[in-house]
């Protein structure tokens, strides 16, 4: 559980590295759109071969169809929720944030990460080990995802102090949720856990589509399409050597 809760934990550290780059280079919204197609093309394809396969070898169909099903309604009926309680536009770039709740944006900041970091946790029932494509997808996923949502929250007037304490908290959160995910179900039957991993994959696809690949594409242009096949390319081939 603890080795659970550190690889947690080090995929969701890319939030603060992303953070702080964010409010130190302070890059372009065009920069920013475009290293976020690059790490939503890598979350991609370690949830297609790393989850989505993984969950279908272990609990097969039913396991895959409705983990995926129901984690893609869980994100979205979470994200409605907290739109409309000031958690839209939480990874804009622009300053949208301005005038939302912040525990709006918390809860959002949080309902995207907790996915991410119980697939981790589940990827150690597998013999043991840590899935490394799955680890380095979110860590390379995280960063351009906070980069984007600090220099928002930077320009919609939210103090440097207060947008660490959020990535922080959610590093915490992510270590914790790591663990839990290992932690719950060791000793679950194979179509529960082939269940949990098509969740996490439905849910962290309904996230991308619906928050993170919208502002690549509207920052970054037609080009994000190039960056989303080689972040896709890159996580495969690493899937593929590990």
């Amino acid at each position: 559980m603890l080795a659970a809760a550190f690889w947690g934990g080090v995929g969701g550290s890319a939030l603060l590295i992303g953070a702080a780059l964010g409010l130190i280079l302070r890059p372009s919204g065009r920069v920013t759109g475009l290293v976020m197609a690059f790490g939503a093309g890598v979350l991609i394809s370690a949830l297609a071969f790393e989850l989505t396969a993984e969950a279908f070898a272990t609990g097969g169909t039913t396991a895959t169809v409705v983990g995926l099903a129901a984690g893609a309604l869980t994100f979205y009926l979470g994200d409605t929720i907290l739109d409309g309680r000031g958690g839209r536009d939480r990874k804009r770039s622009g300053g949208q944030q301005q005038g939302n709740a912040a525990l709006g944006l918390v809860l959002g900041a949080l309902l995207d990460g907790i996915p991410e970091s119980a697939a981790i946790g589940v990827t150690l029932l597998d013999g043991g080990t840590v899935g490394v494509a799955v680890v380095a997808a979110v860590f390379l996923s995280n960063i351009p995802e906070a980069m984007s949502a600090a220099t928002g929250l930077r320009r919609a007037g939210r103090s440097v102090r207060w947008i660490l304490g959020l990535w922080a908290s959610v590093v915490l959160v992510s270590a914790l949720a790591a663990a839990i995910g290992f932690g719950s179900l060791g000793s679950a039957s194979p179509l529960v856990i082939g269940s949990i991993q098509a969740f996490a994959a439905g849910a962290i696809l309904t996230m991308l589509a619906n928050t993170m690949m919208p502002e690549a594409f509207e920052e970054g242009g037609r080009t994000v399409g190039l960056l989303t096949c080689l972040g896709f390319a890159a996580a495969f081939l690493l899937s593929q050597l590990g």
